[in-house]
């Protein structure tokens, strides 16, 4: 569990944190596998009988005072007495995980499952879109094909269809077998006729170990349905626009009630994998993509506000039904065509799935993407909590996607919760009942979120208690256990070739100082954390007022804050109410942590995340980031907002670690050889004075060629790699980084500026302000 805070040493009080103009609040990587210094939890048992606080529940921790017997909770200061059996606990205090360490991760029972659930196996859904070109399911056979790689032995696959009828594989025979059901081309409901009437769920589902050759079979014979076919099934739609019979939403909806009712029985979680090449337009759920394009010029409207929210609740709706049934659902669309994602993007993020996007089959990862996703290990039915010491409190949990949700089921022992509809942001959704507490459907060693803080009274931390702030981060959580980590505990081999369940209990329990004064506040800065906190709330005011409202709370907050600087730093003085130093610091040259702000900044405001759609902007791209950002965590982040230009002199030996983003970086640098870091893409650049003697591409056993593995080693998606040889190849993808030099695109807009530019138009808003 890695938490990092926006500033290391915690504002006095409400003066000093409005003084600062600095985000409060922290990200946290719950089911990451060490803390941000490296270091691992202590692993333990007994997670059920740690001690809690009676006032604030926090769990009792090594920042807590223990009497014979009684503890102090160390969060709200409440006297707690020790049950005989803590007492018992306690006697041989560095025998106990909670007294040893910080960072503890608990067994806890299996309270709530029946005992068929214990054994749940792994199962995985493949839907594949045949409303397509056969490049498209070239692309996802050998997405197929490396996920089973992947899938240890024990998990169950199914392969199922869609266009505008539905198919269901049944590949444990000798030879594969299919069944289709049409949908009647003026179904705008549920499928007439129960997947399950049309083929057994336990035939549907074969064992990966077993069936993976069989498997393998029944991908080759997948084919894209003919015009012919697609023009008579789907006939004339909307305004006589002819429709191309992609029965998404139907075929979506028919396989979620297909698997709800093994869940808890067969699966604790099943994950669907649904690949897509173009929009729904066909039956329930189809989507209008007529809204993209020439309408708001003629209509007054504001394209980068209309194109982000959702044209209908359909995915909304059958997200929600995914968490009841306990179906994690990834949508991997592979288009460059309007698709809505602002639409679909519901049905994955809130299903605790992800969202990927691929505009063209040449060039995708799409097959990494899988084997690594797959690969990694993943948690589910989670519970995030994070509680505070008395003087602050949570504000808002901070993330890109809106969540709605009405009826939830989490997981066998909990019951339904109905409550009327409440508006959070994240990938989780607030329980209910507690203040607080979030729940995560299905969360990788990635997945993060953020918080934002609050001071609870008018008095903040007192300036002579020698008590320090406080965190504690509470993340239960279930993870599927493999046979072969059971064989040496389990007593027989009965057990042996089936999966378990474990649950989980994690904690991680933080003390921080205080900042004396605003230099030690902005001395303790942690820029990556204040870039994360700041992409969510701008993507927040994007998807509720549009593209050019996050970028105005973005700019003004820049204004804002470098104003504040340099009134704290006494940089501007004042001579009865008028400024008299004719210098403002824009470059935070006073504060080392905050001097690449401006450029984050600028760089933010410069991404297609809040680009306008006039300039070229597509909108499924923008919310795809929208996405993607808010689960990064904040150095991946930090990489995708300001990519990493380093300078070699030859395959083998690095130049410069470091450089600006701008053509002068590469002129004055003298190196032949650049590699650009943008997180999802890497570009290797021959620069045109490069020697003809340098080896084009680098070969596999140099330098820069570890280097650049060990970065795909590290991401959570795969990194496209490009080689461009300046001389010879368009080095349009590299130049396009180049962000720092006005119009390097040459889009010819004048809202593009360089960075000097901004930096002088940020000099001005602030002289503007301060007056």
């Amino acid at each position: 569990m890695a938490l990092r805070a926006t500033v290391g040493r915690f504002p006095m009080d409400a003066d000093a944190l409005e003084s600062s103009g600095l985000p409060w609040g922290v990200t946290v990587t719950p089911f990451a596998a060490k803390d941000e210094n490296g270091n691992p939890p202590v692993y333990g048992s007994d997670g059920h009988l740690l001690p809690r606080c009676e006032n604030c529940w926090a769990y009792y921790n090594s920042y807590c005072d223990q009497e014979q017997w009684a503890w102090t909770c160390s969060l709200c200061g409440t006297l707690n007495g020790l049950t005989s059996q803590a007492i018992a606990r306690y006697s041989l205090p560095h025998s106990c995980p909670e007294n040893t360490s910080s960072f503890i991760d608990l067994e806890l029972p299996m309270e709530g499952y029946e005992e068929e659930a214990m054994q749940a196996r792994p199962v995985y859904v493949a839907a594949v879109d045949l409303s397509s070109s056969e490049e498209f399911l070239e692309l996802t056979k050998s997405a197929l094909l490396a996920a089973l790689e992947a899938l240890g032995p024990g998990s169950l696959f199914g392969l199922a269809t869609f266009s505008h009828k539905i198919g269901l594989y049944d590949v444990q025979g000798p030879i594969p077998v299919v069944k289709n059901v049409f949908i009647p081309p003026d179904l705008d409901g549920t499928l007439p006729i129960e997947l399950e009437d049309v083929m057994p769920l336990l035939s549907f589902l074969a064992p990966v170990d077993t069936c993976k050759d069989r498997i393998a079979s029944a991908l080759e014979t997948l084919r894209p349905t003919n015009s012919w076919e697609r023009t008579t099934a789907a006939g004339q739609g909307l305004d006589g626009v002819l429709l191309g019979g992609r029965g998404f939403g139907v075929a979506m909806e028919a396989l979620l009630n297909y698997l709800s009712s093994e869940y808890g029985s067969t699966f604790a979680l099943a994950r669907v994998f649904a690949f897509l090449s173009g929009p729904p337009d066909y039956g329930a759920g189809q989507l209008d993509t007529r809204r993209y394009g020439e309408q708001y010029a003629s209509k007054g409207e504001d394209a980068d506000r209309a194109l982000l929210p959702e044209q209908t609740p359909f995915y909304k709706d059958l997200a929600a039904f995914a968490v009841q049934a306990g179906v994690c659902v990834d949508i991997f669309a592979v288009t460059n065509e309007y698709t809505d994602l602002a639409s679909l993007k519901f049905l994955s993020i809130e299903s605790g799935g992800s969202l990927f996007l691929y505009p063209n089959t040449d060039d995708s990862t799409l097959p990494q993407d899988m084997y690594r996703m797959l690969s990694r290990p993943y948690a589910f039915n989670c519970i995030l909590r994070l509680r505070t010491s008395s003087e602050f409190k949570t504000g808002h949990s901070v993330c890109s996607s809106i969540i709605l949700f009405e009826t939830l089921k989490f997981c066998p022992g909990f019951a339904y919760f109905t409550f009327t509809i409440f508006l959070q942001y994240g990938h989780f959704f607030p329980d209910p009942q507690y203040e607080n507490v979030q729940h995560i459907i299905c969360c990788d060693s990635y997945a993060t979120y953020a918080y934002d803080f609050d001071f609870a009274n008018n008095v903040g931390f007192s300036r002579l208690s020698t008590e320090s702030p406080i965190l504690q981060i509470a993340f239960q959580y279930t993870i599927v256990v493999p046979p072969q980590e059971l064989s040496s505990s389990g007593p027989s081999s009965a057990s042996r070739g089936k999966y378990s369940l474990k649950r989980r209990l994690r904690i991680r329990t933080m003390q921080l100082g205080t900042a004396r004064n605003i230099n030690e506040l902005y001395d303790s800065v942690d820029l990556e954390a204040v870039l994360s906190i700041l992409v969510h709330k701008v993507i927040s005011a994007s998807l509720e007022q549009g593209v050019r409202e996050g970028r105005m709370l973005l700019h003004d907050w820049l204004v804002i804050l470098t104003a504040q600087y340099n009134d704290a730093c006494k940089v501007v003085q004042y001579n009865h109410g008028k400024t008299v130093t004719a210098r403002i610091d824009v470059a935070f040259s006073q504060c080392p942590q905050l001097q690449s702000l401006p450029r984050l900044v600028f760089a933010l405001l410069r991404n297609p995340l809040l680009r306008f759609h006039e300039e070229g902007v597509h909108p499924d791209h923008r919310i795809y980031l929208q996405c993607l950002f808010s689960a990064l965590e904040p150095s991946s982040l930090h990489r995708a907002v300001y990519p990493l230009l380093a300078s070699y002199s030859t395959p083998d030996k690095q130049a410069f670690p470091r450089h600006s983003l701008s053509r002068s970086a590469l002129m004055t640098s003298g190196a032949p050889i650049f590699l650009l870091d943008a997180f999802t893409t890497l570009i290797v650049f021959y620069s045109s004075t490069a020697d003809p003697s340098l080896p084009f591409p680098p070969p596999h056993d140099c330098l820069l060629r570890s280097t650049i593995n060990k970065l795909k080693q590290e991401r959570s998606i795969t990194p496209r790699l490009i080689f461009i040889r300046g001389v010879q190849d368009d080095a349009t993808a590299f130049d396009s980084y180049l962000i720092e030099e006005q119009d390097v695109d040459g889009s010819g807009f004048t809202a593009v500026m360089g960075f000097v530019s901004f930096l002088e138009e940020i000099t001005q808003s602030v002289w503007e302000y301060m007056k």
